[in-house]
């Protein structure tokens, strides 16, 4: 039973209800857990209890009120163990989430329920609800089916084991890759293998291994990804080789090995597709998607692929003469040789770039300031609520009339107990029915410097910080009625549209020359410099979307397994190389961006068989960038239009009919390979 002393017992008491991290505990997430479940199937059964026949209030509205403190119990969980978790949320998160899932069959699989559902819906077109409330009606029965309702009680009963297990499975994955990477950060024990490193970046080598207690060793940590940042910059082959080795085996053999984990998940994906009527796990994903079908996903991937590739090879040509004929062209040669020739094409390097990225002016002079010309918005940092973290940072949100939209948390800085990438997430979904404002969190990781020296940022840190915001954008201006339908619940395909299109701000002239300003001395970038940037900002690009399409291909083609075709552990390795090579992607100086041993994006659940989203999403952006831009780019009148057709809409209109209304056609995809100078060869 949960103790009245439970910070979660009651809603907080902060402004917005930001949750009161100083009175939280590990010990208290699983008591407050146990509540909101057992409080959550007693909302539900009185639904189903309710002797009235049922109506759009006294069902659908109901189901909206119910599971507020399991909400804002898992909201505050999630956000932690992965951003600030220890061996406690650990083992929470191992213990809950099978008790999760099951918990969220009980409702979904609850054929009283289901009936009343089934009932209105049958009788939509005599309710005379509004567009929004009948939005609700139709989604509703769109998840009751997708997650089983109408299954017998037999293939329930498996469906459940599938869940359960699966939820299970995935919390592995997504620990294992933590663990693994923490684990696998790469030991350096002489200052001369770091050649070619600023003072910045060896100062923040050196604090990784004084907090392992390594002083007067070097420690770097691995980011995600299957390169790693570090490697455009070390001198020593040796060494670039190492790290890239060390990032690759990642979760691959040994106590955190995911591979048998992953045989696993595909399996019972496909187990469970079939189960709800669909021949593979992808399938089943796209029905639900703007995308619509693999047969689509395939072919806007394999035509950037073409084009990407076509370009790589010609990149890597300029390279290979570099090298000279004594080396051949290696994963962990490609950066670092990339930005030799960055440098003599475009006459500047990265090391005279980052000290005018310095991150809190990026945040203010260019993250806000962009907000603030499009949207109007203002911001101010708030010191009183009560952080999870010394580094995180909470803003208030201000609409351009002065009234409050709601909390902005940044947490930007890498912890070996944090999880790898940039994300964003909520502690609070905008809701006009339960009278919440949005609280939503940007997630990054960039490497904390030594305690009294500057954030000094690369142009990728910047664009990530763009990125992230443009989904924070997305849950802050959202204007509906119903939580289902908030923010950044959409698509899986369009959510991250406002990401794709608030990160081409980064290469707005306008914008970089506010914001990009020395450390030291605040003087503006110089203007040849400035121009040189931009220039650059298409370069390499056959390389970073060959990775990134590669990855995609990787995760449809697991999704598109039966169940009998998945391969066994022994094969995981395997399966992917094959892959790469029968779609004519698979190039030996590329590798994907993230092997799938590591891919959080879909083992862990959230981009399963949907990680072509990010392409997608961009076909959108650019699209529609294209369009703003020839209507006068940055203006609050384009973001009046932007925020009123698309972000503020939240799941209550079809994002592609809502495109084609706003640009008058279908989306193309040349914008994207123009926007990222792919112009497929002849």
């Amino acid at each position: 039973m949960m103790s009245p002393d439970n910070p979660f017992f009651h809603p907080s008491a902060l402004p917005y209800q930001f949750p009161p991290f100083d009175r939280i505990r590990s010990t208290d997430f699983v008591p407050a857990y146990l509540a909101g479940i057992e409080q959550h199937r007693q909302e539900v059964q009185a639904i189903c209890a309710n002797p009235a026949p049922a109506t759009f209030d006294n069902t659908i509205v109901a189901l909206e009120r119910s599971g507020r403190l399991l909400d804002r119990v898992d909201s505050a969980f999630s956000n932690l163990s992965s951003s600030d978790g220890d061996a406690a949320m650990l083992q929470i998160e191992s213990e809950m989430a099978p008790r999760l899932a099951a918990h969220e069959d009980a409702i979904y699989l609850l054929p009283p329920l289901f009936a009343r559902i089934e009932q209105l819906y049958a009788h939509r077109g005599q309710l005379k609800l509004d567009a929004e409330s009948l939005q609700l009606l139709e989604r509703y029965r769109v998840q009751f089916v997708r997650a089983g309702a109408l299954l017998s009680e037999r293939d329930k009963s498996r469906l459940r084991e599938l869940n359960s297990r699966l939820s299970t499975l995935t919390t592995q994955f997504r620990q294992n890759v933590l663990r693994s990477s923490r684990d696998s950060a790469v030991l350096i024990d002489d200052e001369a293998q770091l050649d070619g490193l600023a003072p910045d970046e060896l100062a923040a080598a050196a604090a990784n291994a004084a907090a392992r207690g390594l002083g007067g060793k070097w420690v770097i940590a691995l980011q995600n990804t299957t390169t790693q940042p570090l490697l455009s910059q070390l001198t020593r082959r040796d060494v670039r080789e190492r790290i890239f080795r060390v990032s690759t085996q990642r979760a691959r053999g040994g106590e955190a090995d995911n591979t048998g984990i992953i045989a696993e998940i595909v399996r019972l994906r496909a187990e469970r597709a079939r189960l709800l009527g669909c021949p593979d796990h992808a399938t089943y994903v796209l029905k639900d998607e703007t995308a619509g079908s693999s047969a689509a996903v395939d072919a806007m991937l394999q035509r950037i692929a073409a084009a990407a590739l076509y370009y790589a090879r010609q990149q890597a040509a300029g390279i290979e003469q570099l090298i000279g004929a004594q080396s051949t062209l290696q994963p962990w040669d490609w950066d670092f040789y990339a930005a030799q020739v960055r440098k003599t094409k475009y006459d500047f390097d990265l090391s005279q770039v980052k000290p005018y990225f310095e991150l809190n002016r990026v945040l203010q002079d260019g993250v806000f300031f962009v907000a603030s010309e499009l949207f109007g918005l203002s911001f101010v940092e708030r010191h009183d609520l009560p952080a999870y973290h010394p580094d995180v940072r909470v803003f208030e949100v201000f609409e351009a009339d002065g009234s409050a939209l709601g909390l902005f948390v940044a947490d930007f800085y890498a912890r070996d107990n944090k999880q790898g990438g940039a994300w964003m997430n909520h502690f609070a979904v905008q809701s006009q029915l339960l009278g919440r404002k949005p609280v939503v969190v940007n997630q990054l990781n960039i490497p904390k410097p030594a305690s009294g020296a500057p954030s000094l940022l690369t142009f990728e840190d910047v664009t990530a910080m763009f990125h992230e915001f443009g989904h924070a954008l997305h849950g802050l201006l959202s204007n509906v009625c119903f939580p289902l339908l908030s923010g950044i619940r959409v698509p899986r395909d369009f959510v991250e549209f406002p990401s794709q299109y608030n990160e081409m701000w980064t290469r707005e002239p306008a914008v970089l020359a506010n914001f990009a300003r020395h450390y030291q001395t605040g003087a503006a970038m110089p203007t040849a410099l400035l121009e040189k940037v931009l220039a650059a900002q298409n370069f390499d690009q056959g390389h970073r979307t060959s990775e990134y399409v590669q990855s995609a291909i990787i995760d449809q083609a697991w999704h598109r397994l039966s169940a009998e075709q998945t391969p066994p552990a022994a094969e995981v390795v395997q399966f992917e190389a094959d892959i790469l090579r029968r779609r004519g992607v698979a190039y030996d100086p590329i590798p994907p961006r993230y092997h799938s041993w590591y891919f959080l994006h879909i083992f862990s659940g959230g981009y399963s068989a949907g990680y072509y989203a990010y392409i997608w999403s961009e076909v959108l952006a650019r699209n529609v960038g294209r369009w703003l831009h020839e209507r006068g780019g940055l203006t609050r009148a384009n973001g009046q239009c932007l925020r009123e057709k698309i972000l503020s809409r939240g799941r209550t209109v079809d994002p592609i009919r809502l495109f084609e209304d706003f640009y008058g056609g279908p989306p193309q995809i040349e914008p994207l390979l123009e926007y990222r100078g792919l112009v497929a060869p002849a």
